[in-house]
């Protein structure tokens, strides 16, 4: 398939990378969108995954890090929480292209006849599902560029349609196309060695495969000497201020700043012959870093999940929270806390000496009882609490044990025998499969009671948040939660699910359905997590 680039103006950038971890090349393809995007230039991020995975819904979150929901309901990696929360873009089902979907768009077409009795192969059937996924989005949705940053290292078999893919739309786009490509340069490496150095491999590939790198961003321990930039510009072909390095000690909200400084956004607009007489303003984004830097007070955060060795697993209500306390002034003092290892000796021990307490949402059966011991201790004990997700159907079953004295109280989830099923799959959605219900995935509207600590925080009575879930509070036992003390202040007007309960009793003690994290930026930062940060700030 050649192109028809008559109908468009498009810019692509494409980001590739040797053995180096994918949040690296994430980072910098949303600091470039950031920089971009400072010019006034319309950017998207796309994400191509070479796993052939349909989506990110069936993956361990411990394994390969938390499942990422966009606004229209699609379950991809953290990656698109990084382009989120740079560019304070939506991103969308367009916005990531795995391989298990191109394998199987390529397969239903060839069902239909499409191929009108054509062997199937890799070439140019699935290179030009890749590459028609890549131009439609620029020309759908009009953007100036679209920055496609590939998973996977080049010399990976599972990135070679990727990679074929890329050089082909290079041949055709020409001067509207650029390739980025990433090394990690070890610190003890020698100007002598450079010409064996095996992370010089990479460039090897891509150039094999017939890719010449346009950009390359160095990775490093500590800064990469002159003489050693030069060499590798002149073994890369490519030109010496093409050539950008970054530190793995700088902060990740430090990176547009420091590409800025090298003029890595200047270097795209001159090789994709963009002339551009704006330069990136970027005074909102210094002030945010202003604000952590001067920033004299902590405040200290406990995140109580199943597997909290396992950041990445958590990585949006981490970045979240850290946003969150940078906007009221303080610096984040996270700690985690392994749910399974809480229990009722050792609760006081564990939270007494945090500002709050965030109680994560997890999966699977582990840990849900430490939760349980966690959510009472702060309870009884007036710490700010926030619930999220599987965090809030806790707060409801350990009310309903502890305060209602309902005992075996559990979601049918855990417990498909529990006597009081506070927490269970609706019968709606029970009918709509025959096997459990749909999954509730994207956003919902959530209507917020008037007077309660939600609707103080988001300015508003109607918002949207995004959800994954298929358990529900269950609304037979709302009452009775009601008449515990507990408040159900945010309802779905469409189906009347409760989407947030609190206790005005307490300080701040709010637990939400839906998953408040997905929807905080740099810029945005979430309302509700503002106000829990600010309280739990607050030390009374």
């Amino acid at each position: 398939m050649v192109l028809n680039l008559s109908m468009t103006e498009t810019r692509y950038v494409f980001v590739t990378g040797g053995m180096i971890p994918s949040q690296c090349k994430a980072i910098v393809s949303a600091s470039l969108a950031r920089l971009l995007l400072s010019r006034e230039y319309r950017v998207t991020i796309q994400r191509l995954d070479p796993h052939i995975n349909i989506d990110m819904s069936m993956l361990d979150p411990y394994e390969y890090g938390e499942c990422y929901v966009t606004a229209d309901g699609y379950e991809t990696d953290l990656n698109s929480g990084h382009y989120e929360r740079f560019t304070d873009i939506e991103m969308a089902r367009a916005n990531n292209v795995s391989a298990g979907r191109v394998y199987q768009s390529v397969m239903n077409k060839e069902r239909r006849g499409d191929y009108k009795g054509k062997a199937v192969k890799m070439v140019p059937h699935v290179t030009d599902e890749i590459k028609r996924s890549i131009v439609s989005l620029g020309d759908r949705g009009g953007y100036d560029f679209v920055i496609a940053e590939v998973g996977g290292a080049v010399n990976d078999l599972e990135s070679m349609a990727f990679v074929e893919a890329v050089r082909q739309l290079n041949c055709e786009l020409k001067q509207r196309s650029v390739c980025i490509h990433m090394m990690s340069v070890p610190s003890d490496l020698t100007l002598e060695a450079l010409n064996d150095a095996a992370f010089m491999h990479s460039v090897e590939t891509l150039q094999e495969r017939g890719i010449e790198p346009d950009v390359l961003v160095l990775c490093s321990e500590q800064a990469v000497e002159q003489d050693m930039r030069e060499e590798m510009a002149r073994l890369c072909k490519v030109d010496e201020e093409s050539v950008v390095q970054l530190m793995d000690s700088c902060q990740i909200y430090e990176v547009p700043l420091l590409l800025q400084e090298q003029g890595l956004d200047a270097v795209v607009l001159s090789k994709t012959e963009v002339s551009s007489v704006q330069e990136a303003d970027l005074g909102c984004w210094k002030q945010l870093l202003d604000h952590l830097s001067n920033a004299e007070q902590s405040v200290k955060i406990g995140l109580v999940a199943r597997c909290a060795e396992q950041h990445d697993a958590y990585k949006s209500i981490s970045e979240s929270l850290f946003l969150a306390a940078a906007h009221n002034g303080r610096k984040l003092d996270l700690h985690y806390i392994c749910s399974e290892d809480l229990n009722d000796g050792n609760a006081e021990k564990a939270l007494s000496g945090l500002d709050g307490v965030v109680v994560a949402p997890d999966y699977g059966l582990r840990g849900v009882e430490g939760k349980l011991v966690a959510l009472k201790w702060c309870r009884e004990n007036d710490k700010p609490t926030l619930g999220i997700g599987l965090g809030m159907q806790c707060m409801a079953i350990e009310i309903a044990r502890n305060v209602l004295g309902l005992s075996g109280a559990n979601s049918t989830e855990m417990d498909s025998r529990t006597p009081y099923n506070v927490i269970d799959m609706m019968r709606e959605q029970k009918s709509e499969c025959g096997i459990g219900g749909p999954m509730r995935l994207g956003s919902f509207r959530c209507v917020l009671q008037e007077g309660s600590r939600a609707a103080a925080a988001y300015g508003t009575t109607t918002i949207s948040e995004r959800h994954r879930h298929s358990y529900e509070l269950n609304n037979a036992y709302r009452e009775h939660l009601e008449s515990a003390g507990v408040k159900c202040t945010g309802i779905n007007p469409e189906t009347g699910l409760v989407e947030v309960i609190e206790l005005p009793g307490n300080r701040w003690y709010v637990g939400t359905q839906y998953h408040l994290e997905y929807n905080s930026t740099v810029f945005r930062p979430n309302p509700l997590l503002m106000d829990f940060v600010r309280e739990a700030a607050n030390k009374k």
